[in-house]
C-alpha cells in the first residue's frame, strides 16, 4: 500500500457538474491506500478462501422488486452494449442490458471469462461485495474525501489527476472513451473495455487508475451536492462523511445509493466527463456493472 500524508485541500469543483459543488476546504489524516484497484486475481483468492457469493450470483427476492416480471428476477448483472449509432443519451437503457448469469467471473455474461485477465480490475461487484473483500483483507473502503484527496496527487484544484491539460502533448493519461459515446470509440488510448491496472502513468502520490478504467466504491452515501458547513469547530471540515441514506430516500429512491468516484473506460466528454478527482456519482447498493470496481485503504492506528 502507499502512505498518503494527511493535509488540507479544496474538495469539489465549480467548473463541471452541479453535484460537485460547492468547493470547500477539507482536512484528511494520513492513511494507507492500495496503489491499484483490486484485481480479478485478488478477488478470486478472496472467493476461494472464503466461499463468498457475490450479490450478482444470489437469487433475487420478488418482494424487493414490486411490479417486476418474476421471470426476469434471475441472478445477473448489467453489461454494456455498444450501439450501432447515435442514440438518446437521456435513456441509459440504450446501452445497458441486464444479462442473466453475468457476475465477476463472467463479466460480460455466459461465454465470457476473467481467465487471463488477472491484472484487470475486478468488476460486477456491488457495494456489499467490495466491503466484504475489504473486511477480509483487514482494510476498509475510503470515504469520498479520502479518495478525492488521494486522487489529486497533491495537485490541489487541478481538473485532472495529472493537471489541467486533457491530453498533455497528445498523450492519453487514463483509460477513457474517445469518440462519440455510446457508439464510436476511437480507442486512442489503446483500449476498449478495462485495461490492466498500472497501464497508465501514476499520479503524484504513486497511485494508478485514479481516473478512468473503473469507477470505485466509497463508504459515503450519495447526496446531490457537498455540504458546505464544516463538521468541526474550526473552519475546515475533517474527513466529512455522508453516513445516512436519507438523500436517496428523499429523492424517491427505494434502494440506497452509495457514492462512486473516478470515472471509467465508458466516460466520454460528450456524455460523462467524470474521470476527474472531483467528479462524483451515486450507484444503487444492489447494483453491479461492468465498469465499477474498488480499492481499499487502511487508516493509521
Amino acid at each position: 500500500m502507499v502512505w498518503i500524508e494527511g493535509g488540507t485541500f479544496r474538495m469539489g469543483s465549480e467548473d463541471f457538474y452541479p453535484e460537485e459543488r460547492p468547493v470547500h476546504e477539507v482536512s484528511i489524516a494520513g492513511f494507507w491506500i492500495d496503489p491499484y484497484p483490486v484485481t480479478a486475481g485478488e478477488f478470486r483468492r478472496f472467493v476461494r478462501e472464503t466461499g463468498y457469493t457475490t450479490v450478482a450470483e444470489r437469487p433475487l427476492d420478488p418482494s424487493d422488486y414490486p411490479g417486476a416480471d418474476p421471470a426476469l428476477l434471475v441472478p445477473g448483472s448489467l453489461v454494456f452494449r455498444k450501439t450501432a449509432g447515435p442514440v438518446d443519451l437521456r435513456d441509459y437503457r440504450n446501452w445497458w442490458q441486464y444479462v442473466p448469469g453475468a457476475h465477476w467471473k463472467r463479466p460480460g455474461g455466459p461465454g465470457t471469462t476473467v481467465n487471463g485477465r488477472d491484472r484487470h480490475p475486478v468488476v460486477q461487484v456491488a457495494f456489499e461485495d467490495a466491503a466484504s473483500y475489504a473486511t477480509w483483507a483487514g482494510k476498509e473502503l475510503p470515504t469520498e474525501a479520502e479518495w478525492e484527496f488521494a486522487a489529486r496527487g497533491g495537485l490541489d484544484g487541478a481538473a485532472f489527476a495529472w493537471g489541467d491539460d486533457h491530453f498533455p502533448n497528445g498523450r492519453p493519461m487514463a483509460n477513457t472513451w474517445q469518440g462519440e459515446f455510446p457508439w464510436q470509440n476511437l480507442k486512442l488510448d489503446g483500449y476498449e473495455g478495462t485495461s490492466p491496472v498500472g497501464t497508465f502513468p501514476a499520479n503524484g502520490y504513486g497511485l494508478y487508475d485514479m481516473a478512468g478504467n473503473v469507477w470505485e466504491w466509497t463508504t459515503d452515501f450519495f447526496a446531490p451536492q457537498h455540504h458546505a458547513e464544516p463538521q468541526s469547530p474550526c473552519c475546515v471540515a475533517e474527513n466529512p462523511r455522508v453516513a445516512s441514506a436519507d438523500a436517496s430516500y428523499a429523492a424517491g429512491e427505494t434502494i440506497p445509493r452509495r457514492l462512486i468516484k473516478g470515472g471509467s473506460h465508458l466516460c466520454a466528454p460528450n456524455y460523462c466527463l467524470r474521470y476527474r478527482p472531483s467528479a462524483r456519482q451515486g450507484e444503487a447498493v444492489d447494483t453491479s456493472t461492468a465498469h465499477i470496481g474498488f480499492r481499499c485503504i487502511r487508516r493509521a492506528a
